[in-house]
């Protein structure tokens, strides 16, 4: 009986610490929630790696530097989601575990129970000294009726004990998988800030480049932002914008000379997209979970003009479309955000970034990576607009 009473101290111990844990725990997603952030996730790196892809085979086809460079910049953007979103897997993926291991906690406590009272009343009834059950009757009557039960019980006992067996290797295939899953987010990790250091060095590179030929870069840019100081608000400045964007486009039409470079009429306005082109080619400019759509109430209590995602600290976030960035810097209430005008009269607005890598001015191909969340409110919002009206960007991406 003394390898019985360590196996019920040891039970309970056990229940006792699932029990804390449980009661640690704040409120989560169900498992069927995670399931689906965990898909979702690894169906937004596969894509990714798709778009990466893609754009390394247009960096190889490229005829000049230029579109060469900026397809690579592309290319490592979307490697860079890419590792997002496997962070993003690997973390959903634990806490899953996490979820499975607390769910089999209290599946072998309740299997526990009966097994410990069980435990703990032959353990009283070993107690009486023999001699003493032999002088009274009564108790000698009930340790024969104690051990028929006893005789009676132990295949039941054989079965939940195997029960308890089994529980026990499922734990252990959950921390391995957690462990997996700890690895996994680890390499994500590494890969992220690989990527990260490749893609600073070769933007590096192409703002060094991109000097030599845009001397009216400044001058577009202290343009922009005299017009947010005189906006009265966002909305505002994108109506400004918009016209201003009009006049380039008529003006580019013109027959004669063409604008200088750094006015970046090109290639945007020369290619005359057709309107539906960049509605069919539209996508979200970074990794997140959708948190409020087009016309939702948000926290603030105003109805929302496009998507805010929830993302993660220092989110990568690309040009959903190609375009010509009008404006880029800080707002008002609203960060730094970032103004781009695509061909046929479509403007995609994007607020909250911690940071812009673009200037306004430049040419920037769909993917190109423009800046990155903060930390603080790890949120972005994406408006999307054609002549001046509010589109649903969630109908655009299915």
């Amino acid at each position: 009986m003394a390898r019985y009473a360590l196996a019920l101290i040891g039970f309970m111990g056990l229940a006792t610490t699932g029990a804390a844990l449980l009661s640690a725990q704040t409120p989560e997603p169900s498992l069927s929630e995670q399931q689906r952030s965990l898909i979702s996730a690894r169906e937004q790196s596969e894509r990714a790696r798709q778009r990466s892809n893609a754009l390394l085979r247009q960096a190889e086809a490229a005829s000049n530097d230029a579109d060469r460079v900026a397809s690579q910049a592309a290319a490592l953007a979307a490697r860079i989601q890419a590792a997002e979103a496997d962070i993003k897997a690997a973390r959903t993926r634990i806490n899953i575990v996490n979820q499975l291991q607390r769910q089999q906690r209290e599946r072998l406590a309740e299997k526990q129970g009966p097994m410990i009272r069980l435990i703990a009343a032959l353990q009283m009834m070993t107690r009486k000294p023999t001699a003493l059950a032999l002088v009274e009757p009564r108790s000698l009557d009930e340790l024969i009726y104690m051990r028929s039960i006893l005789s009676a019980v132990m295949p039941e006992i054989e079965r939940r004990t195997a029960s308890l067996r089994d529980e026990v290797r499922q734990g252990e295939q959950l921390r391995l998988q957690a462990a997996r899953a700890i690895a996994s987010l680890d390499e994500s990790q590494r890969h992220l800030v690989e990527q990260r250091r490749q893609l600073a060095s070769l933007k590096a590179n192409e703002r060094i480049d991109t000097a030599k030929f845009s001397s009216d870069a400044g001058f577009e840019q202290e343009q922009a932002l005299a017009l947010g100081e005189e906006a009265r608000d966002i909305l505002d400045l994108m109506d400004q914008i918009r016209e201003s964007g009009a006049v380039r486009e008529s003006l580019a039409d013109l027959e004669g000379s063409v604008l200088r470079p750094g006015q970046g009429q090109e290639p945007v306005v020369r290619q005359q997209q057709r309107d539906e082109d960049v509605a069919r080619a539209y996508r979200l400019p970074v990794i997140g979970e959708i948190v409020t759509g087009l016309g939702e109430l948000t926290s603030s209590g105003y109805r929302s003009r496009g998507l805010t995602l929830a993302v993660d600290p220092g989110a990568q976030i690309v040009a959903p479309a190609p375009g010509r960035v009008a404006y880029a810097g800080p707002y008002r209430g609203f960060g730094n955000i970032l103004i781009i005008e695509h061909a046929g009269g479509w403007t995609s607005l994007i607020t909250n970034m911690a940071k812009s890598s673009v200037a306004v001015g430049d040419q920037v191909v769909q993917g190109a990576p423009v800046g990155r969340s903060g930390s603080d409110d790890p949120t972005v919002t994406v408006e999307l607009r054609r002549h001046g009206r509010p589109i649903d960007i969630a109908a655009l991406i299915g």
